[in-house]
């Protein structure tokens, strides 16, 4: 049957409209688009205004969205837009058979399998471990966890975690100052705080504060950011820095964690928009500033995601997968 399967974000959504199965047993792409999340007050509109621009004239047989954020009965309240979501009340509304719901980079993750070796930058060139364990993270417009398991066949089965929630720990006395302030506005400071589009703002404010100068009166974002500093901003280029000495220690974490020889991959919008600062000697650094581990971080192979259709891909790859499990 029909499927469209789609990859939202708190700030673009990515759909793809595939139709059913060529006799090659490969699905057939026949529309795709992206929208900007925020134009839609629902994940129900930003569906119907897909299929009205396919031009469908029935809706497909099934629905399958990655989503960011917890999903528990197949209901999830994303983290970083500000949607509900119930897959047997969109399947109702939208008249489709099925409607499915996994965790984004649980999405990303599935992805991995689709990538060739144009589609990444070696971050830390090891050589990976066949069938060894697998990790993907990220920071989009928040930060993303899964791992990847191979069954005996080899083939990976991807695990959803909320892992970006952890709470932060700062690797020094500016870090622990960054910790008080973000306590101070927020209460709990989660990973994600630090590691993410959206809090690029504030550590410029905070780098902002340190260096004794002026508070923006305005949100800054990461395209303003870079601006600023490639202009020679003091304060923006240290928002920078510290990013990727956060990104780092985050990263060099996943390693110690999940031990993903196999292969670690991070993923989302922000690193490849700085590609030249996390290929820097500065993010591998921090990752490996593990102490009596640092071993555990040097040996593992660790990617930089450049395909902007990983997400997409991988729920296409699920579609293919829920496709197979029915029949």
């Amino acid at each position: 049957m029909d499927w469209i399967a789609g990859d939202i974000g708190g700030t673009k959504s990515w759909l793809v409209w595939l139709a059913q199965a060529s006799a090659a047993g490969l699905p057939q792409t026949r529309f795709e688009q992206v929208y900007a999340s925020a134009d839609f007050v629902s994940a129900d509109d930003l569906l119907r205004r897909f299929m009205a621009d396919a031009g469908a004239s029935n809706p497909p047989g099934g629905v399958l969205l990655a989503l960011p954020g917890a999903i528990e009965d197949q209901r999830a309240r994303l983290t970083n837009l500000d949607w509900t979501l119930d897959a047997a009340a969109m399947q109702q509304a939208l008249g489709v058979r099925e409607v499915r719901f996994i965790n984004d980079f649980q999405a990303a993750a599935a992805g991995v399998e689709t990538l060739t070796a144009a589609d990444v930058v070696a971050l830390n060139p090891r050589a990976a471990v066949v069938g060894g364990v697998r990790a993907i993270t990220g920071a989009g417009t928040g930060l993303g966890l899964a791992f990847m398991l191979a069954d005996a066949e080899g083939r990976y089965r991807s695990f959803a975690t909320e892992g970006g929630h952890v709470d932060f720990a700062p690797a020094n006395a500016l870090q622990a100052r960054l910790l008080e302030r973000l306590r101070a506005e927020y209460g709990h400071v989660s990973w994600e705080r630090v590691v993410s589009g959206s809090a690029l703002n504030d550590l410029y404010r905070f780098c902002c504060a340190e260096q004794g100068g002026a508070l923006p009166d305005k949100v800054v974002d990461g395209a303003a950011l870079a601006a600023r500093a490639e202009a020679g901003e003091a304060a923006a280029v240290a928002a920078l820095d510290l990013f990727i000495d956060v990104y780092g220690a985050w990263v060099g974490n996943v390693a110690l964690m999940y031990q993903p020889f196999g292969g670690l991959y991070v993923a989302g919008g922000v690193a490849t928009h700085m590609l030249a600062r996390m290929q820097s000697p500065r993010f591998m650094a921090a990752a490996t500033d593990k102490g009596r581990m640092r071993g555990v971080v040097e040996r593992t192979p660790i990617f930089l995601i450049t395909c902007k259709r990983l997400g997409v891909q991988g729920a296409m790859v699920q579609t293919q997968l829920d496709s197979h499990a029915a029949s």
